[in-house]
């Protein structure tokens, strides 16, 4: 089975068991969003920043692998024309539940993160790409996509797993204990056999992938972005940070 396919089928199940990141946003946070107070999470704890957004009020906004009923409703509220597009049938859905009963411009499509050639050319303004890359083994085609639909002087926003997670024992980081492990970059595919991927996080989890930097962030400049923020942010359920930060976010414009 491909990495797209076991995904799908991963996903699809975590919305059936009410993951975090499958529950959809409140009435009370559309409400803001509909008022200016736009807060949404390209990690786990932090918000992005409000001056990384462009003027949302009438944008063209692809929420990229970001189905699940948060990001995308909360920027349709504020004003914009929102796509999300995402590999996951559930996820989609709960945005499409959330559009309909708040009445927001919304549309979603069925699609790998990697391939938007459903998209012309420069057709967005904003891309938000969560931490959802983990879930495919190679960052790079992401970039020259979203370079490539993107409006000259568009807003790349998108967060990242620090690489550096992936070098522990999954197993002895429950325990507490952090221990060297895996040679970065880390892929659940060829790091571990099979065998020892259902042992650690069970038959039907997700497939993971590390990146290097080199990938998650010389990359957006190699498609030609310009970095222009950055920040980092914690998991709450993993030992190692105690000493690191769990996640990186960048914020990238297309130059005009």
């Amino acid at each position: 089975m491909s990495v797209a396919s076991h995904n799908r089928k991963a996903w699809d199940r975590l919305v059936e068991e009410g993951n975090r990141w499958t529950i959809p946003v409140t009435a009370e946070e559309i409400a803001d969003a509909r008022s200016g107070r736009v807060k949404i999470f390209l990690t786990e704890t932090k918000p992005v920043p409000q001056e990384w957004f462009p003027e949302l009020e009438g944008a063209e906004v692809l929420c990229l692998a970001s189905g699940g009923g948060q990001q995308g409703p909360i920027l349709a509220a504020a004003g914009a024309s929102v796509t999300v597009i995402d590999n996951s049938p559930k996820q989609l859905e709960q945005d499409r539940e959330v559009a309909d009963k708040y009445g927001l411009d919304l549309e979603t499509v069925l699609g790998d993160m990697r391939d938007l050639s459903t998209f012309m050319d420069e057709s967005f303004d904003l891309i938000v790409h969560p931490v959802s890359n983990v879930f495919i083994p190679d960052v790079r085609p992401v970039w020259a996509e979203c370079a490539r639909v993107l409006r000259p002087g568009g807003v790349l926003l998108s967060g990242f797993v620090n690489p550096v997670e992936y070098m522990f024992d999954p197993q002895l980081m429950e325990i507490g204990e952090l221990k060297v492990k895996y040679a970065l970059p880390y892929s659940d595919r060829e790091s571990i056999t099979e065998e020892e991927r259902v042992a650690m996080h069970g038959e039907d989890a997700p497939l993971e992938f590390s990146h290097t930097l080199e990938e998650l962030i010389g990359g957006q400049i190699e498609a030609g972005f310009v970095i222009v923020g950055f920040y980092e942010d914690y998991r709450s359920d993993s030992k190692a940070a105690e000493y690191m930060p769990s996640y990186l976010a960048t914020g990238a414009r297309k130059p005009a």
